[in-house]
């Protein structure tokens, strides 16, 4: 949620700091803001997104500067609540992604000791804060500020003629970007992209001030240090490379993204524990949760190995029972719920072991072990190529349960998943485009697959779309069927082939028009369905590949046909860092 940057150096920092807040605009786009210091300190903010937007710069003159771009939590989305938020005076301004859960009883002492507040928002109480224990060192006055703080925060702070920017984070991502002669800070390495290869991630608990020559980390009160990493992604990577939107280039992207994980983890020591482990729990949110609940069903059948799949959003507000080896899903790791979720294991002295994306992320350092995506940046706000990714690491778990019988299925995987990129689904969109509502249906392995094709749906088409093991419509859901409710019905060959062929001749009696997803030559499922999509015929693995990926594309395609925005959904954002 929301995107900060900051820069501090030789250069005009507003302009820098703009083209940074685009690159972070999957994070948070209902408003923005840019502040500088240059003998006083300098604030322009708008509403609506930055892309949309052309941003006079000419009052923001100066070397040192930060912006957001922002998620809402406390208070609409207009221009007296974007950021930057300044102290009363207008001396201290202050950019924060997260949530201050204690904001309001700090409100009602600041305003109790004479502090005038602007906005409905929670930050703005960090910038009071900071003119309370301002003494003429900004760096001291974020120290004392962040005690007094409940939440979580990734803070940049500046104040009139101090020559430095300080930062200050907890529960919620912060990268430092070290430049010749100049610094940056960001939400996520993107914007670090342009301007350097080396980047320094911030800690829970660290605060930092910055020059042009130098960045002092301090903990506890004592300066520490921090290990300095290597960018491997390019400017490149995260472009969209000609594609009209990021999220049909990362479609495009998944049979490398794919490829790349498998081979990343060959040979690979922590796949070993997860074999040796009696049982396993897995902790995620979102289309995390499903590529988990995937992994619980091929684990389970081909690994013989139980596995507990649980919410991470709900994972520390009830006791399950936790033994063995936790894994904690998430592609940004940065996502709240998930970090919670490892704390929670490691309350009941279980290990943790994570799955993510990002190289110095939050979940890299609370959990014991990482395992790594090898999906480079994903920027669409509905993930794709980092849900494949996470299924190349959970496939290559399995595998590592059945003594690597499943090698080749998973080295050749991708060239099937290229295979269906060429799908033909206009049929498909037609039907779909004009639906209200409609089902997604499948059983066994495919019920997850379903239920991730429904979520790609409405996250992005804005239709009302539910996943449903196919069973269970019997139980319900049957009294919505009509031929005005399309059903997405997932029929490959195996165990349950001929119990889904009855489920879907039982709702074609109900008038429902199906659209039947099975293989390339199946002309029983052909018949019966309203639009076949053919599926080569693969193992069950690959085919769980191939149909989510049609999915993807259909659920693109028919955002497409109804004109949404499909890479900024309404009301989401990319990583959800506050619960």
């Amino acid at each position: 949620m929301c995107g900060i940057v900051g820069y501090i150096g030789w250069r005009d920092a507003a302009p820098l700091i703009v083209e940074g807040l685009k690159r972070l605009e999957y994070r948070g786009y209902d408003s923005f803001g840019v502040a500088t210091e240059n003998g006083d300190i300098r604030v322009v903010k708008r509403n609506g997104r930055i892309s949309d937007n052309h941003l006079d710069l000419s009052a923001l003159s100066g070397t040192i500067g930060i912006g957001h771009t922002r998620w809402a939590t406390h208070g609409v989305p207009n221009e007296q609540n974007a950021h930057p938020h300044t102290d009363c005076s207008g001396s201290i301004a202050v950019v924060h992604n997260g949530i201050i859960e204690n904001y309001a009883l700090l409100r009602r002492k600041l305003t109790e000791k004479g502090h005038h507040f602007r906005s409905e928002t929670d930050t703005e109480v960090i910038a009071h804060l900071i003119e309370e224990y301002y003494t003429g060192d900004l760096l001291a006055a974020v120290t004392e500020t962040v005690r007094h703080l409940e939440g979580s925060y990734a803070i940049l702070a500046l104040a009139k003629n101090d020559p430095r920017i300080v930062a200050a984070r907890r529960s919620s991502p912060l990268v430092l970007g070290i430049g010749d002669g100049e610094m940056l800070c960001a939400s996520d390495i993107t914007p670090l992209l342009d301007h350097t290869e080396r980047a320094v991630y911030l800690e829970d608990g660290d605060i930092a001030a910055l020059t042009p020559a130098r960045i002092d980390v301090y903990h506890d009160g004592m300066p520490v240090e921090r290990q300095v990493d290597h960018i491997t992604w390019s400017v490149d990577d995260a472009k969209k490379g000609g594609f009209p939107h990021y999220m049909l280039k990362e479609i495009y992207e998944q049979p490398q993204a794919f490829y790349n994980t498998i081979k990343g983890l060959e040979g690979d020591s922590r796949l070993a524990m997860v074999r040796v482990a009696p049982e396993l729990t897995v902790a995620a949110c979102g289309t995390s949760y499903h590529a988990a609940l995937i992994f619980r069903y091929l684990a389970e059948d081909y690994g013989k190995k139980r596995v507990n799949v649980e919410l991470a959003s709900e994972f520390k507000y009830y006791a399950p029972p936790i033994r063995e080896l936790v894994i904690a899903v998430s592609q940004s790791g940065e996502t709240a719920d998930t970090l919670a979720a490892i704390d929670q294991a490691k309350a009941h002295n279980c290990p943790a072991l994570a799955i993510t994306n990002i190289l110095g992320s939050s979940i890299t350092r609370k959990a014991d072990w990482t395992l790594f995506m090898c999906a480079g940046p994903e920027i669409s706000v509905a993930a794709t190529k980092s849900f494949t990714a996470q299924l190349a690491v959970f496939m290559a778990m399995v595998n590592a349960m059945c003594d690597r019988e499943f090698d080749d299925v998973l080295a050749h995987a991708n060239c099937s998943i290229e295979r269906v990129l060429s799908c033909t689904l206009g049929k498909a969109v037609a039907l779909i485009s004009e639906a209200q509502e409609m089902f997604y249906v499948g059983r066994g392995v495919f019920y997850p697959v379903a239920l991730e094709g429904a979520l790609k749906m409405k996250e992005i088409s804005y239709i009302h779309a539910e996943g449903y093991a196919a069973g269970e419509l019997k139980h319900g859901p049957f009294a919505l069927l009509s031929p005005e409710t399309p059903v997405v019905a997932i029929c490959v060959p195996g165990r349950t082939y001929g119990v889904m062929l009855s489920n879907v001749k039982e709702m074609k009696a109900r008038g429902a028009p199906i659209i039947g997803i099975g293989i390339e030559g199946d002309t029983e499922v052909e018949q019966v369905v309203d639009v076949f999509i053919p599926v080569p015929d693969d193992h069950q693995m690959v085919q769980v590949l191939t149909v989510s990926v049609v999915l993807q594309l259909l659920a693109y395609h028919t955002a497409c046909a109804l004109n949404r925005d499909i890479d900024k959904p309404r009301n989401l954002a990319k990583s959800v860092t506050v619960e």
